[in-house]
Order: C-alpha cells, then sequence, then structure tokens
C-alpha cells in the first residue's frame, strides 16, 4: 500500500496539473537559491505555478488525469514544473527566457495540447509572442486599411485644392 503523504502529495498534483493548458519540465541542476527565488518571483508575476515534485509522482498524477503518456526521460533526473491554468505560452516562455539568462535551467519537454511535447516544440512555443502582443498585431492590422484611406482621401483633397 502507498504511503499516505505520497497519495496527499498525487492528490496536490492532480489539481495543480487540473485544467493545465500548459506544463514545461525543466532541468533546475546547479540553479543557486538566489537565481531559484528570482525565477519564483517571475513566475508569480507571469501567472504560471512553478514547483519542484518527485518525477514518479508527476506521472500518477497525469494518469490520475486520465493521461496514459510516458514522459521517459522528461521525468528523470532533476525535474521542476512550470504550469499555467490560462496561458499556454507562459510557462515556456518564463524558462525560455530564464534558461537565456541563467545558462543553468534546461527546457526537458513538456505536456502541451494534451499530449508530449519535446524540448524543441517547446521551444517554439516561447517564441510564439504573448495574448496582448498578438491582439495588437491584429489590432494594428485592422486598422493600418483604415490608415492608408485616410492618407489617400488627404493627399487627393490637396491635390483638388491645389
Amino acid at each position: 500500500m502507498a504511503a499516505q503523504y505520497k497519495v496527499e502529495e498525487v492528490a496536490k498534483l492532480v489539481e495543480k496539473l487540473r485544467d493545465a493548458r500548459s506544463v514545461v519540465f525543466s532541468d533546475y541542476k546547479g540553479i543557486t537559491v538566489n537565481e531559484d527565488t528570482k525565477l519564483r518571483r517571475n513566475a508569480r508575476e507571469a501567472g504560471v505555478d512553478y514547483f519542484v515534485a518527485k518525477n514518479r509522482l508527476v506521472q500518477l498524477a497525469f494518469k490520475e488525469l486520465g493521461y496514459n503518456l510516458n514522459f521517459g526521460e522528461m521525468l528523470e533526473g532533476t525535474t521542476s514544473f512550470a504550469v499555467s491554468k490560462v496561458d499556454a505560452v507562459a510557462p515556456a516562455k518564463l524558462i525560455y527566457n530564464f534558461q537565456k539568462e541563467s545558462k543553468k535551467l534546461e527546457i526537458k519537454g513538456g505536456f502541451y495540447n494534451n499530449g508530449i511535447a519535446d524540448k524543441a516544440t517547446m521551444e517554439a512555443i516561447a517564441k510564439l509572442p504573448s495574448r496582448e502582443e498578438m491582439l495588437g498585431m491584429i489590432a494594428y492590422g485592422l486598422l493600418s486599411p483604415v490608415r492608408m484611406l485616410a492618407v489617400g482621401l488627404s493627399n487627393l483633397a490637396e491635390q483638388k485644392e491645389a
């Protein structure tokens, strides 16, 4: 029979992972306490839940959620997890940007779109624009033709007056 504390830990992980838009697995070996504190602060600001858990318990939590996935080497060694229930890009962006800064944190892969995502996929997701940037790009694209029409009409009016 499983130890009671492990059952409780799996239940906590199930709650953290339930309705997750994405989960990034990263190797945190060699990260200092100051770097970890900074990463956790950045995670809170980005609305990302960042934590360290036992790999086996995370695998069990995914199984309990109905995902019978084999993460393989992604869940070996020292692994930390970044989870977001709101923004699917935020965890990958958080870890990727911190990885560029510290050179110690490394993305292993993750869980995205109800399946396993390898390291390259998670890094590609991290490079996507944020939701706010994307909305700005859409607004610019929609307003550009209107602005060009206004400039054209203004130029036409100036020519008619001359």
